[in-house]
Order: structure tokens, then C-alpha cells, then sequence
């Protein structure tokens, strides 16, 4: 009988140390208000995104509005991005849909989480869950646990 193999926590080996901190200043530089260790957990989300969606053929997924924040990162960092995409066998296109055909719903998120779990990666269930899919306003706070004052955003520890 095969033991099941335990999800990694984190996809950061995906990018190098350096390449992993650019795309996170980038979170933060583009977001007002976004502390280093939640852009770090975003950046981590968009590469387990990536990478689960460079192996689910047909399917429809899509990050979160706070992973699609780290996602977005990526792409702009296009030389990176085209390698991070190559070296897991498929380029995984952007294609943004119009407000008429946008699917915002749980099930949806459900099976881009089922598809990272297929990838072997455990999502951060704080930034795939329904807080996270709300409008993204790191100054208003896209999650209610703000710091003092509104100055920025932090999230729960990791489990």
C-alpha cells in the first residue's frame, strides 16, 4: 500500500531567492498598505497557482483576488514568469474575462484549491477563502485583522 506524500506548505523554490523578493517588493510597491509578510504569502499562492495551473488541461481555474495580486507580480516580471511557466512544462496565458462572463464564486475557488492540492501544494485556506475574494484594498484593508490605525494589512500566521 502507498503512503500518501504530504503537500508541500510552500512553492517559493520555484523562483530564486532573488527573483522570489522582487516579485514581492512589487506586491508591496503596487499595493499600499500590503506588509511584507502577507506579499511574501501572496507571492507563495500565486506559485502554487501557476503551478497547478500549468498541469490542469480544460479546466477553469483562477486565483483569488489576493493571489491574483501575486500572480499579476509574476507576469510583469515576464522573462521570470516565461521561466517559471517552462520549466513546469506549459506557458499558462493571462486572459483576463470582461465583467459580463466573471466568475467569482466559490466553486470555482474550490477546484483551483483542489487543483493546487493535485499539483502537491496545501493552500493558504486565509487566502483562498471568501475574505480574500473581496475587493482588494490594502489601504481599506482587504481583511478585516488591519494594524493600528489602517496603516496596513496583516494576516493571520500561516498554519
Amino acid at each position: 500500500m502507498a503512503t500518501p506524500t504530504a503537500l508541500k506548505t510552500s512553492a517559493r523554490h520555484l523562483l530564486s531567492d532573488e527573483g522570489f523578493t522582487r516579485v514581492v517588493h512589487l506586491v508591496q510597491r503596487d499595493n499600499d498598505g500590503v506588509e511584507e509578510a502577507l506579499a511574501v504569502r501572496i507571492v507563495d499562492e500565486a506559485l502554487k497557482f501557476v503551478a497547478a495551473a500549468t498541469q490542469a488541461r480544460g479546466r477553469h481555474l483562477r486565483p483569488s483576488k489576493a493571489v491574483d495580486l501575486g500572480w499579476h507580480a509574476l507576469i510583469l516580471h515576464t522573462a521570470l514568469y516565461r521561466e517559471l511557466c517552462t520549466g513546469r512544462g506549459r506557458f499558462v496565458d493571462h486572459r483576463p474575462e470582461g465583467p459580463e462572463s466573471l466568475r467569482r464564486d466559490a466553486d470555482t475557488l474550490n477546484l483551483t484549491m483542489e487543483a493546487i492540492r493535485e499539483a502537491g501544494y496545501e493552500p493558504d485556506a486565509y487566502l483562498w477563502g471568501p475574505l480574500a475574494d473581496t475587493e482588494v484594498h490594502a489601504g481599506d484593508c482587504m481583511h478585516s485583522e488591519c494594524t493600528e490605525g489602517g496603516s496596513g494589512c496583516a494576516a493571520p500566521p500561516s498554519v
